[in-house]
């Protein structure tokens, strides 16, 4: 698998929460060579899944694990449509208007992509008092080169307006790119299923690139509570080293996976990670998440009665702007270590997972049998 063109693949979709269905379309070719079954749920998730040796549960439940990363980016919707055809716009998810001045977008129109930028006033006719402020979502205008009466036929409120920025090597193994959160984590999750053709596991995998996490981490809970792994791994972004951030709250490119430890996360799922990395030599970061991490592990670790969840994070630079940057082999990297652990979990380890009472169920079953 070529890591490099599966990131700009999915980087160059475009999907904002409730209109995934472009990069969805994408990650259902990149996935469907691995799967046994491949599917889209009723809310837009696509979950393919790779069935493993059998390992059954009480109930006759077959064990699982659920690998779940978010493919919506970050963007924008039509808020208002000015008298002269100029374009006001609000935000979807966690947009920063200092990131957009001047830059490419798309108007996703029902009749058709229109080709916009993102207007703001000459700096010779800005005042100094203007010059001092940050700007304001509500402030910025798109220009989509179109007489007024143009605009209004083709534009309606509500349109979604994605940013566009064509994804672009830097040197050695960093890529840039618009929504590499979270497209950076479905590339990790597609070299995980391209790793696991060449491991034996007991545990069913499912692989589920979620919707709508930018707006609520909804993709993860209703897919969790329609799979009911488990356990699972959620994977994401996170923060990268880059000037005028701490230590303590960053990341660094190029020295692996970052493993969270906190709340969310279940300390025999976060071992067994660690186990992994260390069996395969696989460099990881470990951060501390004392409460929400704000991704769909923290979703995922409620649905139903609860699932123990993991989360592996790809460091990620310049985060919620058209010009994020990961480095690749912490890609890679994370999808080697997700299917060497599911390739490690057996009995032994699940039976401790879900209660000493599992062992004596399965005992209790075989003495009926005979």
């Amino acid at each position: 698998m070529d890591t490099a063109e599966v990131v700009a693949r999915l980087a160059g979709a475009t999907g904002l929460p409730g209109h995934e269905d472009a990069v969805a379309a994408v990650v259902e070719e990149l996935w469907r060579p691995y799967a046994d079954e491949l599917r889209r749920d009723a809310l837009g998730n696509v979950i393919a899944v790779v069935r493993g040796e059998g390992l059954s549960l009480p109930g006759g439940r077959r064990a699982s694990v659920m690998w779940a990363a978010h493919m919506d980016e970050i963007g924008m919707v039509v808020a208002a449509i000015e008298e002269d055809g100029f374009l006001r716009v609000d935000a979807v998810g966690g947009v920063d208007a200092r990131t957009l001045l001047g830059q490419e977008v798309t108007v996703h129109t029902t009749q058709g992509p229109l080709a916009g930028i993102v207007g703001t006033k000459p700096p010779h006719l800005t005042t100094a008092e203007e010059a001092r402020k940050v700007p304001r979502l509500r402030d910025l205008f798109i220009d989509v080169g179109l007489p007024a009466a143009e605009v209004r036929q083709r534009v309606r409120v509500g349109d979604p307006i994605s940013v566009r920025q064509s994804p672009a090597r830097l040197q050695g193994q960093r890529l840039t790119a618009k929504s590499l959160d979270n497209r950076a984590g479905v590339a990790v999750l597609t070299a995980a299923l391209d790793e696991l053709r060449r491991r034996r596991h007991a545990v069913d995998v499912y692989a589920v690139a979620t919707v709508q996490e930018e707006v609520g981490l909804r993709g993860a809970a209703t897919s969790a509570y329609g799979l009911e792994p488990t356990l699972a791994i959620a994977v994401d972004v996170t923060f990268g080293d880059q000037p005028g951030l701490s230590e303590a709250k960053t990341t660094q490119l190029g020295k692996g996976p970052a493993l969270a430890r906190g709340a969310n996360i279940h300390p025999q799922v976060f071992e067994a990670l660690q186990a992994a990395a260390r069996a395969e030599g696989i460099a990881t970061q470990v951060e501390p998440i004392p409460g929400a991490s704000g991704t769909d592990a923290w979703a995922i670790q409620i649905a139903r009665e609860g699932i123990p969840t993991g989360l592996v994070s790809v460091p990620l630079r310049h985060m919620h702007s058209p010009v994020e940057v990961v480095d690749l082999g912490d890609v890679g990297e994370a999808g080697r270590l997700l299917a060497a652990m599911a390739a490690r979990l057996d009995e032994a380890w699940v039976s401790r997972l879900v209660g000493p009472g599992w062992q004596e169920v399965r005992a209790g079953a075989a003495g009926a049998a005979e």
